[in-house]
């Protein structure tokens, strides 16, 4: 896997293409049907070669932004990042097996989230350490209730 000619040419004209030869209208509309794929992943089957996750990343939230969906598009790259990093889901027991891994999904939802809301982010961060959801729990998707409490959509 190699993104090395990712930034050649028009890369945002090439990634809707991509999707459009797909089928889909939108960036959104193809990542949503692949809710816990990770980012990285839906940039290879785009273009293995000539796409990359930060990429989708930034046409996600570009759409997003476009549709008032902020918090939507936070929830999707939590889902997305947790399944890359806690595949098995929450742990029973935070210890030193696991813990990297959900310090890894966490900072790295953090680092991707948009600044409007890193706060939030963090405070849900907090939550889940403090109150964690049973052990096992896997967001299925941008619009898992736990994660609609913890981080609701944006007053429209």
């Amino acid at each position: 896997m190699s993104d090395g000619h990712a930034w050649e040419g028009g890369w945002k004209v090439r990634l809707y293409e991509r999707v459009r030869e797909r089928g889909y209208d939108s960036l959104t509309a193809f990542a949503d049907a692949r809710p816990c794929v990770p980012l990285h992943l839906l940039a290879e089957e785009l273009g293995e070669d000539d796409v990359a996750g930060v990429q989708v990343l930034s046409g996600l939230l570009a759409e997003a932004e476009r549709r008032k969906q902020v918090s939507r598009f936070v929830r999707d790259v939590f889902v997305r990042l947790w399944s890359q990093s806690v595949p098995d889901g929450w742990p029973a027991v935070l210890d030193d097996a696991n813990r990297f891994d959900v310090a890894e999904a966490l900072g790295s939802w953090m680092a991707y989230t948009p600044e409007t809301h890193k706060e939030r982010v963090r405070q849900v961060g907090d939550a889940l350490l403090a109150r964690p959801p049973p052990p096992g729990w896997r967001p299925a998707g941008p619009d898992d209730e736990l994660l609609r409490t913890l981080l609701p959509d944006e007053e429209v």
